[in-house]
């Protein structure tokens, strides 16, 4: 990949999507092509094309038109635990057809290398800790989330499946839990550590009685249709429903938040820059084969011999899990983070956990040895990167 190759970002306008055209523009590459699907991004460095990725003839008349040399696979539809569990139909069918239709077309279109972008979710409920990388399919999978998992999974192995049939040079990351600019603060969609930002943030303002600043971010973000042109009635309505009130202890007011579960479940969480520079770390000097070699070493090195990948899975040799676990290999518990989220951003009242919500996995951190070992490491610690998101969420970017 050179600096004059013809990138396509797909799902350039999400988390990862735009922090990989971030890094990529950081880094002096200059040809860099995304889509949407609804509203045009005002980025003017980026070709902007509208296409519905789960259509399959519309990827593939960008494909033919376009032709891209390499593609970053980013775009999913992607959500928290609650989204997770009540739009399973939305979440595996919506997936899986991204998927299909760009890891195909790419395969048609002789793109010479493809990215993937799964997520840890993939693994079992119960495995050990840290997550090691041949864990995959070896126990159940979290039932809140099954249907998006299942997509991962189907679209790793796809790129695993044509690389061995067909020869192409597509490789799998799973993230960890990523957050940074650009994130989904929507209180019904979000995963943990956004919603926990905004609704400190919400309830910080509820406390200082700042009702500005309240019906400015619901007029930026609406919650359910309620904006800041609602009265107090409502808005007060729709925070509680979302566990951001106020409540009276020892006959004094308190705001308080609500966070779903026991607080102790752990989790491992990435900056999303981090993880743009992990995969253009990986585009740039990583192949395929050369993941296969990590995890064989007797392997022959494809590149020196004739044989085609195919042939070794027809002598026996099982090539399989070579994906690559993208994180810090640090975990926080939920209750921990939300405290730490109340410090960075000033709230002063109460943290109430509801254990009759699902707390999901018990534990979820990586072993992440394999991309250490290629030589890539994170930067952002989770304290640094909570910060920059906050301010980044104040400035209203």
């Amino acid at each position: 990949m050179n600096k004059e190759s013809l990138i396509y970002v797909a799902g350039g306008t999400g988390l990862v999507g735009s922090a990989l055209i971030r890094k990529l523009k950081e880094k002096g590459y200059r040809n860099i092509i995304s889509t949407f699907h609804r509203r045009k991004p005002a980025d003017g460095e980026v070709k902007w094309y509208q296409v519905d990725l789960t259509n399959q003839a519309e990827v593939e008349r960008f494909f033919s038109d376009v032709k891209p040399e390499y593609v970053f696979l980013a775009a999913a539809k992607v959500g928290g635990i609650l989204a997770n569990n009540i739009y399973r139909a939305d979440f595996i069918y919506q997936n899986l057809q991204i998927q299909n239709n760009i890891i195909h077309q790419s395969y048609l279109n002789g793109v010479k290398k493809l990215l993937f972008l799964g997520s840890t979710c993939i693994y079992p409920r119960s495995c050990p800790q840290p997550i090691k990388e041949e864990y995959l399919l070896t126990g159940e999978l979290e039932y809140t989330n099954e249907p998006y998992a299942i997509a991962k999974i189907a679209g790793m192995k796809m790129c695993e499946s044509y690389n061995l049939q067909y020869g192409t040079n597509f490789i799998s990351v799973m993230p960890t839990n990523l957050y940074g600019y650009n994130d989904n603060f929507d209180l019904e969609k979000s995963h943990v550590l956004p919603a926990l930002l905004r609704k400190m943030h919400l309830a910080k303002a509820l406390e200082e009685d700042n009702w500005e600043e309240i019906r400015r971010d619901l007029n930026k973000l609406p919650i359910e249709g309620v904006t800041g042109k609602n009265s107090k009635e409502e808005i007060l309505r729709i925070l509680e429903k979302y566990g951001i009130k106020s409540v009276t202890h020892h006959s004094s007011p308190v705001t308080q938040v609500e966070v779903w579960g026991t607080g102790k479940p752990k989790r491992e969480f990435l900056w999303s820059e981090d993880m743009a520079d992990a995969c253009i770390f990986l585009m740039e000097n990583v192949d395929f084969w050369d993941i296969v070699r990590l995890i064989k070493p007797d392997l022959p090195d494809i590149k020196n011999t004739s044989c085609s990948p195919i042939s070794f899975v027809m002598e026996g040799k099982e090539i399989r899990n070579t994906h690559l676990n993208v994180g810090t290999g640090e975990d926080i518990s939920i209750k921990d983070l939300a405290y730490l989220i109340k410090d960075i951003v000033g709230f002063k009242g109460e943290i109430y956990f509801n254990t009759s919500k699902p707390d999901g996995t018990p534990r979820k951190v990586t072993d992440v040895s394999r991309l250490h070992s290629l030589g890539w490491k994170h930067k952002i610690s989770l304290e640094e990167g909570i910060k920059k998101l906050y301010e980044w969420y104040m400035r209203g970017d």
